[in-house]
């Protein structure tokens, strides 16, 4: 007999559920390391992949750690929409509309919470120069996904034509090479 699925991910059998498929030791209040990070932040997700309890409740949870001026790189959840809170530091972040391309942004501090809608390319970075930031985001999926907009522009497998690159940016194919050959990282694991 095969398990049910729910969302592409198995469902337990009631009679089998037991305390522990509601609960994640995930460590949230330590601190992440960015320093092996080329964008300085680090992100923590704790969703439906690695916490099969949240399965078919419609949420998740991250926390990012920014190193002194770490940014959490421009990027969209498919499947979500984000509430942000800062737990520690300043953070510069924003969000961009579709058609008319309208930013949103704002400078937030400890305690502030911001909204990134469902789908909207969004990101953060942390102002200061000597200190580390953290925040906590609460998505409204129980799997929201993640597209980073550089990796997947640059960093596709196999890559997109670079004449199609370059006709978009409008800029020379020479930077467009460049640009694919450089080590494009994924900080959200």
């Amino acid at each position: 007999m095969h398990a049910v699925r729910v969302n592409g991910f198995p469902c337990k059998d009631p009679m089998a559920v037991n305390p522990e498929d509601f609960f994640n030791p995930a460590m949230l209040d330590q601190p992440r390391d960015t320093k092996n990070s080329k964008v300085g932040s680090n992100v923590t997700n704790i969703n439906v992949i690695n916490f099969p309890g949240l399965n078919t409740l419609g949420i998740s949870l991250a926390r990012i750690d920014y190193g002194p001026l770490g940014v959490n790189t421009p990027h969209i959840h498919p499947r979500a929409t984000e509430l942000l809170t800062v737990l520690e530091g300043t953070l510069y972040l924003g969000f961009v509309t579709s058609n008319p391309n309208r930013l949103f942004s704002r400078v937030v501090k400890k305690g502030d919470v911001f909204v990134f809608p469902k789908a909207m390319i969004h990101f953060q970075m942390n102002l200061a120069h000597d200190k580390p930031a953290a925040a906590l985001s609460s998505l409204s999926s129980q799997n929201p996904g993640v597209i980073s907009i550089a990796n997947a522009v640059f960093g596709s497998n196999p890559p997109i034509s670079d004449d199609v690159l370059a006709t978009a940016f409008q800029v020379e194919k020479k930077l467009i090479d460049w640009l694919q050959s450089q080590f494009w990282e994924n900080n959200h694991y």
